[in-house]
């Protein structure tokens, strides 16, 4: 079998996804090594993966130009990106991957551009019936408004610029300091977030709630495996909504025994190492995919009640001078970056 060598991108703090998919294909029938991308020599990430290499912005131009070369010369089988600024760009490269007998565990660049703009996400699963948030631009707010309220970046990531609101003049004063704001209803009762992993084809593999006990810089600190009927249920029904293809995460609120939505990220999330450790091993069954092994779905097969609580832990790196190698790209043309612009048109009325 040929080595199923991995390239995880925008590495960064993400050591324990580097060690899972080494431990991957340590264990497995699989042989290979992990290569991390960042554009920094001083991320964590990088060094503990078995080869690194310095890349560009996801938002400049030849930026899947360099992953596709790397792929050629690393002899890549498994492409997985990481953070939400890439999933668009990457998701429409995907033929060109799949050219190069790479398995990309992305979803397509119009399931990313939905995901990443959390008015359009909500509005989209609203209109398929399932439990979102009502979502609003500052257009849109209706006269009459219910406080408290939630505020946050219409685009972003990590609860940065994310503020509840409690009155009128709350909502003025953030509704000029959040850059491109959305404002949702305000949810809440016991936070999830539903880690999924789909094959190929779109079909589920693996569903794994976890409650978000303690959160900081919003990633999870400690918290718990659940086996909820209720939000199993949930993510398959997102899954039949939206077309994914690799790891999502969901995360809701559960509100009166009803979970309902506020954000889908089709990657995988800050607490994914609990789910791992669950009995859910995203990772090896990814490699499995890329090497041609076939997946059968094994939703609900996992540890409940298993807790995770973080600690931090560090690498000690030399000083100044410190420096990833590039990749050298072909010099063929360079392809443009992606227009990010959402490719759906959700009606006023029904995002509300």
């Amino acid at each position: 079998m040929r080595a199923c060598n991995v390239l995880i991108t925008a590495a960064s703090r993400r050591v324990p996804l580097v060690q899972a998919f080494q431990a991957a294909l340590r264990n497995g029938p699989s042989c290979g090594i992990v290569v991390a991308t960042d554009i920094s020599a001083y991320s964590p990430a990088v060094h503990v993966a078995d080869r690194a290499y310095r890349v560009p912005l996801a938002s400049e131009p030849g930026y899947v130009d360099t992953l596709l070369a790397l792929c050629d010369a690393e002899q890549i089988s498994l492409f997985v990106p990481t953070i939400d600024d890439e999933l668009p760009v990457c998701g429409a490269a995907i033929e060109s991957f799949l050219a190069r007998g790479v398995f990309p565990a992305c979803s397509s660049a119009t399931t990313a551009l939905v995901c990443n703009d959390k008015r359009v996400t909500c509005g989209v699963l609203r209109m398929k019936g399932l439990p979102a948030a009502a979502t609003w631009l500052p257009e849109e707010l209706p006269e009459q408004l219910a406080f408290p309220l939630f505020i946050k970046p219409r685009v972003g990531r990590g609860a940065v610029g994310a503020f509840p609101v409690r009155n009128a003049r709350e909502l003025a004063f953030f509704l000029d300091y959040v850059e491109t704001p959305v404002v949702q209803e305000y949810l809440d009762g016991p936070e999830f977030t539903i880690d999924v992993l789909c094959d190929a084809g779109g079909r589920p593999l693996s569903i794994v709630p976890r409650e978000r006990v303690v959160i900081r810089s919003g990633v999870i600190d400690r918290g718990r495996t659940v086996k909820s009927a209720a939000l199993i249920d949930l993510a398959a029904d997102v899954c039949e909504a939206l077309t994914f293809v690799g790891p999502l995460n969901i995360q809701c609120r559960m509100r009166d025994g009803v979970p309902t939505i506020f954000e889908v990220n089709p990657r995988f999330s800050g607490g994914i190492p609990l789910t791992i450790a669950a009995g859910a091993d995203f990772p090896r069954m990814l490699v499995d995919m890329a090497s041609g092994l076939p997946q059968m779905p094994r939703i609900g097969d996992f540890r409940d009640d298993l807790w995770i609580s973080k600690f931090e832990a560090a690498v000690f790196l030399p000083g100044s001078g410190l420096e990833l190698p590039q990749v050298t790209t072909p010099p063929a043309a360079v392809a443009a970056p992606v227009p990010v612009s959402v490719p759906v048109s959700v009606p006023v009325g029904e995002v509300a």
